[in-house]
């Protein structure tokens, strides 16, 4: 089946200034494959929308009037009746605090509003189908952020009893931010056993997608530890 062929991803834009709002907007509907559903100018905006209309992927701000991007995301992420719609967070904040919250909300993905817009694009369909998606340079400044850090500030909620020790490989390089390809050739297997790995940890993890894996890796000292040890 190919692209045209295939129902559109419907895209919800959720920013607080207008003017961004309508650029993305424009730069959706006039991508082959792609539709905009809605425009909401703040987090509540944004919840009541996605529950109407069951969007595929909602770029959202984080930083919004009356409810912001991480409140709505977690609001959308944590409701079963949309456990299909996935957040992709685009905000001018490059700050570790912003992303790793966006991420334990829930947050398929995260990227910079300066992003090219090709590049975004891409980040929707990427999200889209299912996978998470981060920034390189994101992903490397959060794992310099959690080796940093002595102690998780609480118990983690997930524990990474029964995972095992290849499982563990390739969690540790998930989080590094690795792709299936880098990881199958940095661990000499092959691209579909990478993949039945990622399978069986998002469930023994109980883990939405691929960015909740990079959290639990953070959240049980899996990343911070080998870093330390390094």
């Amino acid at each position: 089946m190919t692209m045209t062929d295939a129902p559109p991803v419907r895209v919800l834009i959720a920013d607080d200034q207008a003017m961004v709002r309508g650029s993305f907007r424009v730069l959706v509907d006039h991508t082959p494959g792609m539709t905009a559903v809605g425009e909401a100018a703040n987090g509540a905006e944004a919840v009541e929308l996605a529950r109407r209309e069951r969007p595929d992927v909602v770029l959202m701000d984080i930083r919004m009037p009356d409810l912001d991007g991480i409140e709505a995301t977690r609001q959308i992420s944590s409701d079963p009746a949309l456990s299909d719609v996935r957040v992709l967070i685009l905000t001018t904040f490059d700050l570790d605090e912003y992303v790793y919250a966006a991420l334990r909300a829930g947050a398929a993905g995260f990227l910079l509003k300066d992003t090219p817009p090709t590049e975004v694009l891409t980040a929707v369909g990427v999200v889209a189908a299912g996978e998470a998606l981060l920034a390189p340079s994101v992903t490397r400044r959060l794992i310099a952020e959690f080796a940093r850090r002595p102690e998780p500030a609480r118990p983690p909620s997930r524990s990474l009893d029964g995972v095992t020790a290849r499982e563990l490989e390739v969690l540790g390089l998930t989080a590094r931010g690795l792709s299936n390809t880098e990881i199958a050739e940095h661990l000499h297997l092959s691209l579909a056993t990478v993949k039945t790995h990622i399978g069986r940890l998002l469930a023994k993890l109980h883990a939405r997608d691929r960015a909740q894996l990079v959290i639990v890796a953070y959240e049980t000292g899996l990343v911070g530890d080998q870093r330390r040890g390094g």
